[in-house]
């Protein structure tokens, strides 16, 4: 058994090297910054609380998606209204990647506007498909199989194609 200074500082560690999941999961199901800040704060208690019964049977980062996700998708329903889902390019900060321009960076901004038409579980596959997750990756934190993630894949991205043709 760990002491709590140890889990405390081990948490705190693993926190700071991962929070980007937390905030694309804020982004991904938040409109206004002040809502994202609230769920940032729910998703690290809910994370904190859980952390103790971590085992470590799947990757830390997989199971702190599945910890983010689960605490939006709860938020969302709590709430029971529809967000809008809002992007912009300059709130990533990513610096190993240059940011688009023109043409890009237009595109980038229309898949984002047609991301917003998805269902919560929609927004959640193409989010960790973007973010270059496998097929069993996703399964394991969305708690499907990896065919139906397959599936689900090919309908999402009908539906993303249609909606940019409308836009």
């Amino acid at each position: 058994m760990k002491n709590n200074k140890h889990l405390e500082h081990e948490f705190s560690e693993r926190i700071n090297t991962s929070q980007g999941i937390i905030h694309k999961v804020c982004r991904m199901y938040c409109d206004d910054e002040e809502h994202r800040k609230d769920l940032f704060q729910d998703i690290l208690i809910q994370l904190w609380r859980a952390y103790p019964s971590f085992r470590g049977d799947a990757k830390f980062s997989t199971w702190m998606y599945r910890v983010a996700l689960n605490v939006a998708i709860q938020d969302l329903r709590k709430t029971k209204k529809k967000r809008q889902l809002f992007f912009q390019t300059n709130q990533f900060k990513d610096t190993s990647v240059e940011k688009p321009s023109g043409i890009e960076d237009e595109k980038i901004k229309q898949l984002h506007l047609a991301i917003t038409h998805l269902n919560k579980i929609e927004k959640a596959i193409i989010m960790l498909h973007l973010d270059e997750k496998s097929n069993e990756e996703i399964a394991d934190i969305v708690g499907i199989t990896q065919n139906y993630v397959r599936v689900k894949m090919n309908r999402i991205k009908v539906k993303l194609s249609k909606q940019i043709k409308k836009n």
